[in-house]
């Protein structure tokens, strides 16, 4: 009888160590370079925030006008996310992430020569309509390629190119408005679109050579490998909603509950990522540098908390828990953080957490979706989810401009982020825990 029972232990742990080197060998060939490109796209969506430290009084923009430009950007990218995932799925992932990423490099460097307020509107809105589909293709695409119980690691892999590019891309963003500010007749912000537009070019015409479209595409997999991925995923897509009617789809209550639930993430994500530079500027920190340098901390402690949490939270298999964390973290330090203008030391501390907080939160709620939706409708789902969630980047920075404009002081904006951040944490409640934790 002892026999008996370990004999299937011993035949499964070869088992086990081969699909454990085969995911490791997936993942290696396939997340640095979406990692890359991710890297990049979030580098020309959220420069504007170093961009408006020299660009705001050049141009005119007043914090209203800052936060309504920076927020269009969403208005075309919402409109075209869900379109835009469905063509990916259709065409496949390296013809169309390559278009996605060569057309939104080329309007990013079009900033450079914007003259009035119109013009950066413009260019906000074009940015968004050539990047929409990026993010929710390429989480489509894992799923391609990873079942549910690795995919949180495999996101993760992607999304810490969210704090990457505020490690990377504040310090550098800083130097090159500091460096090549006057050459030319240029102003430094203008250098910073220009120059920071070339590695999304790089990336989108590289996605022809780097990017394969499925598991049997490649020829860097054996048969057997290329079956073993097709059962975990066909074992994985056994217990997701097949809706079977546009009608069934748009009725499902779980689609919308996750619309507004990530509505409220990106609520505070954004509330981070375009208005760090200013809060530590508010902190007593005024050179671009300088200020590229210590907003660069804060990022940094989120790529810790990502990467721990991802791995936690696959290797337990729970998600929703592994998601309010985050979410209240990011909110209470987020609510918190006014009270330490003028220390700085305080002041990075805070941000730290509430970056982590809401930068990680992202990273994890996109491990529940694929949990749900297969096929054509999670290319539907995801980008819908994606493209009603988002609207929250047209109002975040629309919300806190506004409130800063009519009462002077950022604090009132940080409040209310909060309070949806927190309302959001209510919501995760609401999720089926028995369909996404596994």
């Amino acid at each position: 009888m002892s026999l008996a029972t370990e004999m299937p232990r011993d035949v499964a742990a070869p088992k086990d160590e081969h699909r454990e080197r085969l995911y490791a060998k997936v993942t290696w060939r396939l997340m640095p370079f979406l990692f890359f490109c991710f890297f990049a796209a979030y580098l020309d969506r959220v420069n504007v925030g170093f961009a408006k430290l020299q660009m705001a009084s050049e141009l005119g923009l007043s914090e209203y006008v800052y936060g309504l430009g920076a927020g269009i950007f969403f208005i075309g990218y919402a409109l075209f996310e869900v379109p835009s995932n469905l063509i990916m799925h259709k065409v496949g992932a390296r013809l169309w992430i390559a278009r996605i990423m060569i057309t939104w490099g080329i309007i990013s460097g079009l900033f450079a020569f914007a003259q009035t307020p119109m013009h950066f509107y413009i260019l906000r809105f074009l940015l968004g309509l050539a990047e929409a589909g990026f993010a929710p293709g390429v989480l489509l695409y894992i799923t391609y390629w990873f079942p549910s119980a690795r995919r949180s690691r495999a996101m993760s892999i992607f999304f810490i190119a969210i704090p990457i590019s505020g490690v990377l891309g504040s310090p550098l963003s800083g130097w090159i408005m500091d460096t090549f500010h006057g050459s030319s007749g240029w102003g430094g912000w203008r250098w910073l679109f220009l120059l920071e537009a070339i590695p999304a070019l790089i990336a989108g015409i590289a996605t022809f050579w780097m990017l394969p479209n499925r598991p049997a595409d490649v020829d860097w997999l054996s048969v057997d490998d290329k079956k073993i991925i097709e059962a975990d995923l066909a074992e994985d897509n056994r217990e997701k909603t097949a809706h079977m009617s546009l009608r069934q789809f748009l009725a499902d209550k779980r689609l919308w509950l996750l619309s507004l639930l990530y509505f409220c993430i990106v609520m505070g994500q954004y509330a981070i990522s375009f208005w760090l530079p200013t809060m530590v500027k508010a902190a007593g920190v005024t050179d671009p540098l300088e200020n590229g340098l210590i907003s660069a901390i804060p990022f940094l402690f989120a790529v810790v908390v990502i990467l721990v949490l991802a791995r936690s939270a696959d290797l337990r298999r729970e998600r929703r828990f592994h998601l309010m964390l985050p979410m209240a973290m990011g909110a209470i330090a987020l609510a918190l953080s006014p009270l330490a203008i003028g220390n700085l030391p305080l002041s990075v501390l805070i941000l730290s957490f509430a970056t982590a907080g809401l930068l990680t939160q992202t990273a994890q709620f996109w491990s529940i979706p694929p949990a749900f939706l297969g096929g054509v409708w999670a290319a539907a789902g995801i980008g819908a989810i994606n493209a009603i969630g988002n609207v929250a980047g047209f109002v975040s920075p629309f919300v806190i401009g506004w409130v800063v404009d009519a009462t002077k002081s950022l604090s009132a904006g940080l409040y209310t982020i909060t309070a949806v951040e927190l309302i959001g944490v209510a919501l995760v409640l609401l999720i089926p825990a028995r369909q996404v934790n596994r």
